[in-house]
């Protein structure tokens, strides 16, 4: 009988859950089902080289959900968080002042008490021994770029991509065909975006219900600042300059160990300007007076960017389909309004392994489906779920009417906005050249602000040269016979790695080109792209930033 998808060259291993991404929901799905049933089977595909070498965030974490996992984590010698947060700040700011916004503003289901200020990637090496221990096998630089699906339609595991495919197409001298992994549950776990989770999302209708799902850029830095300057455990987060007041969005600065400060930005995928650059509103929120002097004689030592789901509540897709689950932000479990997920990621892992384990047959862990809006998640989403729509349809405006919202369930457990639907996706948001004033950023200055390609560098991003374009356009010709003359051709600005130009030739002729080796994976092209030409897929085995200590 000839297997679905099954390739003669490719090995096949069978398992019973096969796991794809080694984030954290990821690795509290396989830690919680080694728990479970040690007798279990569980394989864990992680594209990065090495784990925590694509994992970016903030972070300021919530330990509810690794306190559910591993409840003596905080005891142990190797513990991947170690500060709180001491203290916490809200600014408004103008071009020239920040003017702070007092805690009582804030319902307490908004303070970070409690938190944890750390490094995202060390909490996945931490995850990633304890499941080692437990008997998971994590195989790191095996990008997953295909599911596999039986004779009825049912997932049926995921393949690895080949590798030594050279820029034609064509297998070279070091080609070695990917694996078949077989299993009687597949977990998509691949965070914003996911490229298989888009798959089996549209194959399965599984936002028939939901719409589409909301996004955010989120780009970081980390800077060395001059003993004195740093205050472990202080967090700040801003809104307001210099995004005008339709634009949402915002920042945040998270004091570390060893006088290592996180700077970071946000910015909402559904801004309307396509001369915004995301990048560079990030360059311009670092000339503040209110960072100027925190970053004076200071050192940049690392950079990402990696889209956020932002939709939250109302944009969860159904989780479970045949043969599997989404977890994690593959599904949509960010809070926007607490600008944490990495929680909800944890505790939807564990509660999609409970229900694989507690299973009786291979359709669907079908309680995970109908449990996540009465757990947890469900209580920390819900409240919170029309700061996103009120801030994308009356900006700063809405904002402050989702913290109305926000109020009204904490005192009397309703909302005088219903459960608002968002209007539209973020591709569908940009207005054409003719109806903008045009964007103009100063040139960097080397010293808080940079280009792209410097930052490119600090991030690690790597892929081999010799192999296809990851970055794959459904029409070569769409971006300037359409996006070029309608938009200027945004990708140019909202890549916040300087992977898209356009370049003219001496006859005037401009073309577009595609810097591939320079992606760091945040995938927002695949989101803001106006006429969804673009799609990103993971490259050769290995490739892309290394964001290890991030």
């Amino acid at each position: 009988m000839q297997v679905p998808g099954h390739r003669e060259d490719r090995e096949a291993v069978t398992c019973d859950v096969v796991i794809v991404g080694a984030g954290p929901a990821g690795l509290a799905a396989a830690i919680r089902l080694k728990q479970r049933a040690p007798e279990l089977q569980v394989i864990v595909v992680e594209k990065g080289a090495e784990t925590g070498a694509h994992i970016l965030s903030g972070v300021v974490m919530d330990p509810v959900g690794l306190d559910g996992l591993l409840p003596a984590w905080r005891d142990e010698d190797d513990r991947p968080l170690r500060l709180e947060v001491s203290e916490d700040r809200l600014a408004f700011l103008t071009r020239d002042h920040a003017f702070s916004l007092p805690d009582m503003l804030f319902p307490a289901r908004m303070s970070n008490k409690g938190c944890f200020v750390g490094s995202l990637g060390a909490v996945t090496r931490y995850l990633a021994a304890r499941a080692e221990g437990l008997g998971v096998e994590i195989y790191t630089g095996f990008p997953a770029t295909e599911i596999l699906y039986d004779d009825t339609g049912r997932v049926d595991g995921i393949a690895t991509g080949d590798m030594g495919i050279g820029k034609d197409g064509q297998p070279t001298a070091a080609f070695t065909p990917g694996m078949e992994l077989r299993a009687r549950y597949t977990v998509f776990a691949e965070g914003a975006r996911g490229s298989l989770s888009r798959q089996v999302i549209a194959r399965y209708g599984l936002d028939r219900e939901s719409g589409f799902q909301k996004y955010g850029t989120g780009i970081k830095e980390v800077w060395e600042v001059v003993p004195g300057k740093c205050h472990p455990g202080l967090i700040r987060h801003s809104v307001g300059w210099p995004l005008d007041r339709h634009t949402g969005g915002g920042s945040f600065v998270y004091h570390g160990a060893d006088n290592l400060v996180t700077v970071g930005f946000v910015v909402h995928l559904d801004y309307a300007n396509p001369t915004l650059s995301p990048f560079d509103e990030f360059q311009r929120f670092k000339t503040h007076p209110s960072m100027r002097g925190l970053l004076a004689g200071a050192r940049r030592v690392a950079y990402g960017a990696r889209a956020l789901t932002e939709g939250g509540w109302q944009a969860v897709p159904r989780v479970a389909f045949p043969g599997g689950a989404l977890i994690g932000c593959a599904a949509g479990f960010m809070n926007v309004a607490r600008i944490k997920g990495s929680h909800n990621a944890i505790l939807s892992g564990m509660q999609a392994a409970d229900a694989i384990a507690a299973a009786s047959d291979t359709i669907a862990p079908r309680s995970y489906e109908s449990g996540w809006r009465t757990s947890p998640i469900g209580r920390d989403l819900y409240p919170v779920r029309n700061v996103k729509p009120l801030w994308s349809r009356f900006g700063l405006a809405g904002l402050a009417l989702g913290g109305l919202d926000i109020w009204t369930h904490a005192l009397a457990g309703v909302s005088v906005f219903g459960t608002l639907r968002h209007r539209r996706p973020d591709h569908a948001s940009l207005l054409p050249l003719a109806d903008i004033t045009p964007m103009a950023y100063p040139k960097p200055d080397g010293v808080l602000t940079f280009d792209r390609l410097s930052s490119v560098y600090l991030s690690g991003a790597n892929h081999g040269e010799n192999q296809p374009c990851h970055l794959r356009l459904a029409d070569p010709t769409l971006p300037i016979r359409e996006n070029l003359p309608r938009y200027g051709e945004p990708a140019r600005l909202y890549c916040p790695a300087g992977v898209y130009e356009v370049a003219v030739a001496k006859d005037g002729t401009p073309s577009f080109v595609i810097n591939a080796q320079n992606c760091v994976h945040c995938k927002t092209c695949d989101i803001k792209d106006p006429a969804q030409n673009i799609t990103w897929t993971p490259p050769e085995g290995g490739g892309g930033p290394n964001c290890a200590n991030m």
